[in-house]
């Protein structure tokens, strides 16, 4: 494991699983995974980020953060006048290709920020500019988890964590709490903002992401998430993450 840190942002190196204690900051953050996966966990539930998105959380927003594969976490601090322009809430965006190269830009190889000269610290508050400038033309795609509340809720979410795989009907599952499917599908709209089969979806996702970064492949992903067959795993992949499998492998910042 490897760290290194400076007042305008960080560079971590990993091992999967490593996970960070809960704090909060005093300046908003951006964090990218230039090879990995990282969950990010706030009070409003998991945000997934692979290596096509960047997540954005607000300053003083409690968070904690988990490396899914061996990760490559990139850290990048904004000052206020940068921070108005972003959400005040945690947010997830769309990288772009140069969003990407502007991250890796100002968390590369360098030496502390007291050392650097008034040139480059110019040259890194563009490199801010053009970057919030780019999260804030693209779209917001949370790979979000949230959180529920309700006990009923939390014990069918247990179980969908602990096998992905399991395609039990929401009627069944409801059982072991005594609930209808009726009434756990209205709580899941209400405290979720979604039906159960994306809910399901997005966690399935979400296991098959960690898969992909500890080097499985599509076919064993697929049938180790639940799905029946790759094809349908690759729509279903291609359709929340914007890429197949395979690609997302591939363009992953090695």
């Amino acid at each position: 494991m490897t760290s290194q840190v400076w007042p305008s942002g960080g560079r971590h190196l990993w091992p999967s699983g490593k996970s960070s204690t809960a704090e909060s900051h005093a300046r908003g953050h951006l964090v990218y995974a230039a090879r990995g996966v990282l969950a990010v966990h706030t009070e409003r539930g998991t945000s997934i980020v692979p290596a096509n998105r960047v997540a954005w959380t607000p300053a003083g927003f409690t968070h904690s953060h988990r490396a899914h594969g061996d990760t490559d976490m990139r850290i990048v601090f904004l000052p206020p006048s940068a921070a108005r322009r972003m959400p005040g809430y945690p947010a997830v965006f769309l990288a772009s290709g140069l969003a990407r190269e502007v991250v890796l830009a100002l968390t590369g190889a360098r030496d502390h920020d007291s050392a650097i000269d008034a040139r480059e610290r110019g040259a890194q508050a563009r490199l801010r500019r053009v970057l919030v400038d780019e999260l804030r033309e693209a779209r917001e795609q949370p790979l979000h988890l949230p959180a529920p509340q309700d006990d009923r809720l939390r014990a069918i979410a247990r179980v969908l964590r602990e096998n992905p795989a399991d395609s039990t009907p929401l009627a069944e599952l409801g059982k072991t709490t005594g609930t209808s499917a009726r009434t756990l599908s209205r709580l899941i709209r209400d405290e979720l903002g979604m039906t159960f089969y994306e809910w399901r979806t997005q966690l399935r996702v979400y296991h098959a992401l960690i898969l992909l970064a500890d080097g499985h492949d599509t076919t064993q992903t697929a049938y180790a998430c639940g799905w029946a067959n790759p094809s349908s795993f690759i729509a279903a992949f291609a359709s929340v993450i914007g890429t197949t499998p395979g690609r997302y492998r591939v363009s992953r910042v090695e």
